[in-house]
């Protein structure tokens, strides 16, 4: 195959790089999973430093392996400390609407109707409930409100 002299004689330099090209378009493209892989090349670099005669199979191993392993930790890790922001409900604006209260504009028929919230109409998805009604919004699943019934 034409790549083999190539994948031959990689060595951790090879992967450092990788790992810093990785990271470097993470900042491109923010997603948090170019940051994770690039976390995986650089370990794969940290073991083939340590281990040189690694073949090349066994280093793309690694890296899936890592990759996997690295993302699935990454993850975790934000779930259980999120970021701190002063913009907690930027790009989830349904989510600063849980609690209040609204009247339909558009009855609920068949679980879907419509609520006016400021300046603003919102789908949203409910109990079957006649146009005029007060609902109390109770979650956000996009940009659709989760209503009931308000009492």
């Amino acid at each position: 195959m034409m790549l083999d002299p190539f994948l031959e004689q990689l060595n951790h330099w090879d992967w450092w790089i990788f790992a810093t090209v990785l990271i470097i378009l993470e900042v491109y493209a923010p997603s948090a999973v170019f940051l994770w892989l690039g976390v995986a090349a650089g370990g794969v670099g940290g073991v083939v430093f340590v281990l040189p005669d690694i073949s090349w199979e066994n280093q793309v191993l690694v890296f899936a392996l890592l990759s996997v392993v690295s993302v699935l930790v990454g993850r975790r890790y934000f779930r259980w400390r999120p970021i701190a922001t002063d913009h907690p409900f930027l790009n989830r604006r349904g989510e600063q609407y849980v609690g209040r209260s609204a009247i339909l504009v558009k009855s609920i028929e068949h679980g879907k109707g419509a609520i006016r919230l400021d300046d603003s109409t919102w789908s949203v998805t409910g109990p079957d409930l006649p146009e005029g009604a007060s609902v109390k919004i109770v979650g956000a699943e996009g940009t659709i409100l989760l209503v009931e019934e308000d009492k």
